[in-house]
């Protein structure tokens, strides 16, 4: 029998599809091997999602032939989609398959086996009439929560981003299937499930459903205790939407809304759907209609053409919101897309200091969030124990310590008093 072992770069669609190929291999025979070094088969499943990105798989590619030169090499994923161009020419992989063809990855590898020779497969993306590829997991190793990929592609064609060319144009998950999985995960002991996709608003917009119909669909499956959701594109959080969600006990109130900037000038460049003030006016909703909610983002500095007029009124807007927690970021150029093509790009030195600057500014207010906590008694799945505490998160993803050394609570949902907030994290008591 041959081994194999997968290595994931990316977001969580990534490591959802990284478990249903792996799945998929054990039930083809092969064996689940932590040793890189002879495995017999290394799968690397690439994100493309910055410059930096690709740069990240490249080094790995190389380390992994380097250090297994006999070793097949499959590579996967966003990157070869991409840019299927050059993958066509990457003589170091044995096997390249788009995004399209994860469903021939056994009868690639049989065939490789076989003939020995490269095998090459980057069909393209159809503007229309794609259908959802029927992935399916069981569960995910040493996790309490498991992901499910609802939703695939993206229609928005954000100028900075080369998504829409690596995964193609929206598609569902039908919502039996949604069911049904979230099901067969509740039977393996999950209590938290977690939808994702590459543009999860979007959700539905194939099939005449909606991203509050999932959520539905998700939190009547008896043994799951939470439903969270992914990152959110923001201008389909409506009022309606809102109001179904809300209306769901188990829906997890953390919502993670992607921003990029605070600036109007900045979002129209970005060729973003929304300005700030709209942005602000869907928080406010979403604060409203959800008790001690938290929002949390992701945002851009320094994108061509950002003034430093625009920076500070970025900046200010994000001290204004009051974020949970923030992932800020410098731009980074990407070819391919629009945004690579405009004028006025910005020095790297002067994006790491505003990535810098916005960073201190964010994390002062996650410390303030953190400390809103304090005091109240919420409900923590715990999820491992390491070095003398138990380490787990509340419904709104407060991640939260205690001093305790009971293995027993992993994966229980226990009501915990937060005394103390540090840095990154609540200290609390068991209730």
């Amino acid at each position: 029998m041959k081994n194999f072992n997968i290595l994931t770069l990316g977001c969580k669609v990534n490591q959802y599809e990284s478990q249903a190929m792996r799945e998929a291999l054990l039930k083809s025979g092969y064996l689940a091997s932590d040793d890189r070094e002879h495995a017999d088969v290394t799968i690397i499943n690439t994100c493309t999602v910055t410059s930096v990105s690709d740069a990240k798989n490249r080094k790995l590619i190389n380390r992994v032939r380097r250090e297994n030169p006999d070793g097949v090499i499959v590579l996967t994923g966003c990157m070869p989609q991409a840019f299927p161009e050059e993958m066509a020419e990457f003589t170091m992989c044995d096997i390249i398959l788009g995004n399209k063809e994860r469903a021939r990855l056994i009868p690639a590898l049989e065939e490789y086996f076989s003939n020995k020779e490269q095998l090459v497969e980057i069909p393209a993306y159809e503007n229309r009439g794609e259908v959802f590829e029927p992935l399916t997991v069981s569960g995910f190793d040493e996790h309490t929560r498991a992901f499910i990929k609802i939703e695939d592609g993206c229609n928005r064609f954000c100028s900075y981003c080369i998504i829409p060319y690596a995964r193609g144009r929206v598609r569902s998950k039908p919502l039996d299937e949604l069911e049904n999985e979230v099901r067969r995960l509740a039977e393996s002991g999950y209590r938290e499930v977690v939808l994702v996709g590459i543009n999860l608003s979007a959700y539905g917009q194939d099939e005449g459903v909606s991203l509050a119909d999932a959520v539905e669909a998700a939190c009547a499956v008896d043994g799951i205790d939470r439903v969270r959701l992914g990152s959110l594109e923001p201008e389909r959080m409506d009022e309606e939407t809102v109001s179904r969600l809300a209306a769901q006990p188990k829906l997890c109130p953390q919502f993670h809304l992607s921003l990029q900037s605070g600036c109007d000038n900045t979002l129209r460049a970005m060729n973003r759907h929304y300005t700030a003030a709209e942005y602000a006016e869907i928080v406010e909703r979403l604060r409203r209609s959800f008790d001690n909610s938290a929002i949390t983002t992701d945002i851009m500095v320094g994108f061509a053409g950002e003034s430093e007029a625009d920076f500070e009124e970025s900046l200010e807007f994000a001290r204004r919101i009051g974020f949970a927690k923030v992932h800020v970021f410098p731009y980074s150029r990407r070819r391919g897309t629009a945004a690579d093509k405009a004028t006025g790009h910005i020095p790297a030195a002067e994006r790491e200091r505003r990535a810098r600057i916005m960073g201190e500014a964010v994390e002062q207010k996650r410390v303030e969030f953190l400390r809103t906590q304090v005091g109240l008694t919420e409900k923590v799945l715990f999820e491992r124990l390491r070095r003398g505490y138990l380490e787990g998160y509340t419904e709104n993803y407060t991640p939260v310590r205690v001093y305790s050394d009971n293995v027993a609570l992993c994966n229980q949902i226990r009501p915990v008093r937060l005394v103390s907030a540090e840095q990154d994290y609540c200290v609390g008591e068991l209730a």
